[in-house]
């Protein structure tokens, strides 16, 4: 597409709509470069050159962000777009990857591990993290996933001599193809269902939108949707699409658990919603909008079911697990059903306002559980120690008064995933519940509410074991690296921080995406 016919400035303009992912792409060769060619003695800076690259890219997010009144831009002939959504989302994903080398550099150094590997391959999934939020087209979703994916399968299996390890690596491959595999067929059966006379069909979101109710075969648009919404379901870990989840986050090592319970997931959701949300949008039924409202009503009514079931098995299996990895794995399967909530508020709705609103609680609630989660793992990983030797809930028994820092931490952690007030997860159930609750669906929201109790027995579980059981046996109190204790200390207090001062990022983080959704506009230039 073309901003400005005849002028030679787009070109410039596109590469620098993806500043970002430029930059982190060349911090991860360079890292590559470096362990490839460096003394072993010197392999300590790819640390640091990681750390650099996903600075200067969150700094040059906040530059597309505050650059001149962005309104939805777009470049590569709507292939990247810019919007809040994609700046919103790319930052979470940085956050998360910045905590994770942080508390991944201990670990990777006592475990005699190549850290010039296991820093370029964060790197690389940070980038599919990244297209996959800013994708406008399906192909560019599939093409982050993809880089996303062959980097964590070979991050779960990072501790080669591990067995655990290696199994779960294995497994999150083969399942992953698998879902892959559904995602990119849906993606060829829309494409077929989207040609109309004259014109093939697209992967374009924005003219998928448009070209719905025009559909020559209406079957393969419901299908391609199935299809897509199975594939989103597994990257997402929702039920019974979770299968894959439990066993894989427990024989991961700990900082890559953390990495994929808060990342992949967050970019699997910044994906569903621009597939289902601005693809199939929400359309009033009428004899010319049949085919638009058809689908839009199946995969709304698909995604309560899954929400539902969800957040239920999420929290009921997450009561029998007596290892602290699998407890927090299922939990991580309940919070995909809370976000999920906040998505078909955002789906219900043919209000661009209420529509943002939900998007932006979605949004929230992601960050606030990608802090709260990291955090939760950065204590596990130090009472785990080497080779994740201690995971089992019993390994935290009396420990409360003998590392304080890591109970009260740990605590702080488990009460604001429960959802308590004056925390993170308190807020951002609030505000996802309070978009669900604003399109009527009040069923849904006391389903989340109940949920939401139940998972209070598992939650207080853990500190009731810190605090009130009898150790059995010695302990000696982990002494905290200085990259854990950066990592501790922001999480903290982002947990209070988002839970007592919300208002601020709330408001940052608030879309203003308007119909249609691709608006040719430039940062600073005028709307055309």
């Amino acid at each position: 597409m073309n901003f400005f016919p005849g002028q030679s400035i787009l070109p410039i303009i596109n590469w620098a709509l993806i500043a970002p992912e430029i930059i982190v792409c060349a911090a991860a060769v360079i890292v590559m470069l470096i362990d490839a060619f460096a003394p072993p003695t010197q392999r300590w800076i790819t640390g640091g050159v990681s750390l650099g690259g996903l600075l200067f890219a969150a700094i040059a997010t906040i530059w597309l962000w505050v650059s001149g009144g962005i309104g939805p831009a777009d470049a590569f002939n709507q292939m990247i777009v810019l919007d809040e959504l994609r700046l919103g989302f790319t930052l979470v994903f940085l956050l998360v990857s910045i905590l994770t080398l942080l508390i991944s550099t201990v670990w990777v150094q006592g475990e005699n591990l190549p850290a010039g590997e296991f820093h370029s391959l964060l790197l690389f999934a940070t980038v599919g993290m990244m297209l996959m939020a800013s994708g406008g087209d399906l192909v560019i979703i599939f093409l982050g996933l993809e880089i996303l994916s062959i980097a964590t399968y070979v991050l779960a299996g990072f501790r080669r001599t591990d067995v655990r390890s290696n199994e779960s690596s294995l497994k999150y491959f083969i399942l992953g193809s698998f879902s892959s595999a559904f995602l990119l067929y849906g993606i060829a059966l829309t494409y077929g269902a989207t040609g109309v006379a004259g014109a093939p069909g697209t992967t374009n979101i924005a003219i998928i939108a448009s070209r719905i109710n025009e559909a020559r075969y209406p079957g393969l648009l419901f299908a391609g949707a199935a299809m897509m919404l199975v594939g989103f379901g597994f990257k997402i870990a929702t039920a019974p699409f979770h299968v894959w989840t439990p066993d894989v986050y427990e024989g991961a090592p700990t900082p890559v658990t953390a990495f994929m319970a808060a990342g992949p997931k967050a970019a699997g959701f910044a994906a569903f919603i621009r597939a289902f949300v601005f693809g199939f949008p929400f359309v009033v039924a009428s004899a010319n909008s049949s085919i638009g409202a058809g689908v839009h009503s199946a995969w709304l009514t698909v995604l309560m079911v899954l929400a539902v079931m969800t957040m239920t098995l999420g929290n009921v299996v997450a009561i029998a697990q007596n290892n602290v990895k699998r407890m927090l794995a299922y939990s991580s399967i309940a919070h995909a059903g809370y976000a999920l909530v906040g998505m078909v508020a955002a789906g219900a709705t043919g209000d661009p306002a209420q529509r943002n609103t939900a998007i932006t609680a979605v949004m929230f609630y992601l960050l606030t559980y990608a802090v709260m989660n990291v955090g939760a793992f950065t204590v596990v990983q130090l009472i785990a120690r080497s080779g994740d030797r201690r995971t089992s809930i019993e390994d935290y028994n009396g420990i409360g008064f003998k590392s304080p820092v890591l109970a009260f931490s740990l605590s702080l952690f488990m009460l604001s995933l429960l959802g308590m007030p004056l925390t993170a997860g308190f807020m951002g159930k609030i505000l996802v519940f309070g978009a669900a609750v604003n399109q009527g669906y009040y069923v849904l929201v006391i389903i989340g509410v109940l949920n939401s109790a139940i998972s209070a027995y598992y939650y207080l579980r853990l500190i009731v074991v810190m605090f009130f059981k009898e150790r059995t046996t010695a302990w000696n109190a982990p002494k905290i690296p200085a990259g854990l204790a950066v990592a501790l200390i922001l999480t903290v207090v982002g947990v209070l921080y988002l839970g007592i001062f919300p208002g601020r990022i709330i408001n940052a983080l608030q879309t203003r995406i308007e119909p249609p959704l691709f608006t040719i506009r430039l940062p600073g230039a005028p709307s055309k």
